[in-house]
């Protein structure tokens, strides 16, 4: 179980790969991002994507869904998020693409209202299979202490 102690500033780790479908594009997009490059190829065709692309939010979503498989392997006694910061789509992502993430902990911070707690943030990078930065974003963690031989959150 990794801890608050245990993040380290500059660590790295790769993870994750995720292939996007057309149908999955299509569908998020209709529900949540209908717009119609997200769609349509005759629209697409004629804008700056060129063919249908994924909604940045579904590309954020499918790297959530990579974050949360990465937990599970690498458990931590993570609490949640408060949120993200600077987060940037680079390059469309096509249905076809096959995405991967690669995250640096940036920063560390214990809690001063919390003593059982703290932060870390991390940047994040999305490539593409052929390693093009797709997306980046700075994730907020929020992580428990290790727990003291008393029993109580350190």
């Amino acid at each position: 179980m990794l801890y608050f102690e245990d993040i380290q500033p500059g660590t790295k780790s790769a993870f994750g790969c995720y292939e996007v479908s057309r149908k999955e594009v299509i569908e998020f997009a209709s529900k949540y991002d209908p717009q119609p490059f997200h769609l349509d190829d005759d629209a697409a065709a004629k804008t700056y994507f060129g063919k249908v692309s994924a909604s940045g939010w579904h590309t954020g979503a499918m790297v959530m869904r990579m974050v949360v498989e990465n937990m599970k392997t690498n458990k931590q006694a993570g609490l949640g998020s408060p949120g993200i910061d600077e987060l940037r789509w680079l390059k469309p992502v096509y249905p076809g693409d096959v995405l991967r993430c690669e995250s640096e902990i940036v920063d560390k911070t214990p809690s001063r209202s919390r003593p059982d707690m703290g932060s870390f943030r991390s940047k994040i990078t999305v490539f593409n299979q052929d390693d093009e930065p797709v997306m980046t974003m700075k994730s907020i963690g929020l992580i428990r202490k290790r727990p003291t031989e008393a029993g109580q959150r350190a």
